[in-house]
């Protein structure tokens, strides 16, 4: 075992785990054991970060400066949809194969692509509407009632304009 990081140091420990749970502290100690902390007690910190994002698996960031770990969480589009498909929690035991076939608004989907702004590679926002969509057909989502792929060519074509930032 090395030396303890220096004192004031932030380390920076990125994982996924699934809101609302307690993630296995077996799956833990691997990344922070090295640090000195307890996976048990990071474990239900992150447990009381993620439960308003209950059964919907999240990336946590946790930060941590003089063996205290806070965590935070990083969104990621996919987590954000099914955040606003709204459906209830389920058993990850025992329901497998869900298919999230809900309908969100185009709006939605803009407001989810101005919080992922900060990660796109697009030059323009309708850019990362359009990256939203994508996530939108591979959870199988529909959007105002259409298809996402419809609504990305119409984009493309002009017939629908997203705001500028």
């Amino acid at each position: 075992m090395g030396p303890p990081p220096p004192a004031g140091e932030e380390k920076v420990v990125i994982l996924k785990a699934v809101g609302g749970e307690i993630g296995s502290a077996s799956s833990l100690a691997p990344k922070l054991g090295p640090l000195g902390l307890s996976p048990k007690k990071v474990g239900e910190d992150i447990q009381k970060a993620t439960m308003d994002w209950k059964g919907i698996k999240v990336t946590v960031k946790l930060s941590v400066v003089n063996r205290v770990a806070t965590p935070s969480i990083i969104p990621t589009a996919s987590a954000l949809i099914m955040r606003e498909l709204k459906e209830t929690p389920r058993d990850r035991k025992k329901v497998k194969n869900v298919v999230h076939n809900g309908n969100i608004t185009l709006d939605s989907v803009i407001e989810i692509a101005r919080v992922m702004r900060f990660k796109s590679m697009a030059k323009k926002l309708s850019g990362t509407v359009k990256e939203i969509l994508g996530t939108c057909f591979s959870i199988g989502c529909s959007v105002n009632g259409q298809s996402p792929h419809d609504l990305q060519k119409e984009i493309e074509e002009g017939e629908i304009t997203i705001p500028e930032e």
